[in-house]
């Protein structure tokens, strides 16, 4: 009887401790964000105030602008923007950004990256409007370089990675840089898939592991050879 109560309490305690374990796994890299309308987040209106994951999709309509404040980063999206956060960077897919960061949060535009060329508090301002690229270095500088996507990693290609320093501004093209233009990523379901990933791999264990200590161990013998 004892051990029965042990498996049963176990397994309910296993149940309320699941979901809580997936709130907190990603809870170190969410941000904030604050807007006065006209934002969305995963294709659906925003609230003024709410948490922002990795792997969230955020839009801002025209004439309207929202900030994204994270530990040691502070994001201001500006009107007709579209972009991904990734918890440590962003993936800018139109529009404009300016970040002040003490924590070297990078942006990716395709196969361009910029990002502070130190540890010490950056401010710049990143542009991705018709297939050109600006990073413009406010405060500190910032290094803009292109990745190992871009179409053809030559020596010419090379030699546009570069610094841009306090208080001026560098352009890329991004057919040069990345080959052909891909169509902008719409933002998809407000559930975001990387939860999905993580509750099936736990949620999986955790099943398997309830059934066994739920389910007794003990049944009876219904062989033909035993009366």
């Amino acid at each position: 009887m004892s051990v029965s109560i042990f498996r049963n309490s176990l397994c309910w305690m296993l149940s309320v401790l699941f979901p809580l374990s997936l709130l907190a796994a990603d809870t170190g890299s969410s941000a904030m964000l604050h807007s006065k309308g006209g934002v969305w987040i995963n294709g659906s209106e925003s609230p003024e105030s709410i948490a922002v994951m990795p792997g969230d999709s955020l839009e801002t309509k025209a004439g309207s602008v929202a900030n994204l404040d994270t530990d040691g980063s502070s994001v201001l999206i500006q009107p007709e923007s579209l972009l991904k956060f990734n918890g440590d960077s962003l993936t800018l897919e139109h529009g404009s950004v300016m970040l002040t960061t003490s924590t070297s949060m990078n942006v990716h535009v395709k196969c361009i990256k910029v990002t502070p060329a130190s540890n010490t508090w950056t401010q710049y301002q990143v542009t991705d409007l018709n297939g050109t690229v600006q990073a413009a270095a406010i405060k500190s500088d910032v290094n803009i370089s292109q990745g190992i996507h871009a179409r053809k990693p030559s020596t010419e290609s090379a030699s546009q990675s570069a610094t841009v320093h306090e208080g001026q501004q560098a352009e890329r093209e991004e057919s040069e840089a990345c080959g052909a233009a891909e169509q902008p990523k719409v933002p998809g379901h407000a559930l975001n898939t990387k939860w999905i990933e993580i509750g099936g791999g736990v949620g999986g264990g955790v099943l398997v592991l309830c059934l066994l200590l739920c389910t007794g161990t003990s049944q009876k013998n219904v062989s033909p050879w035993q009366p």
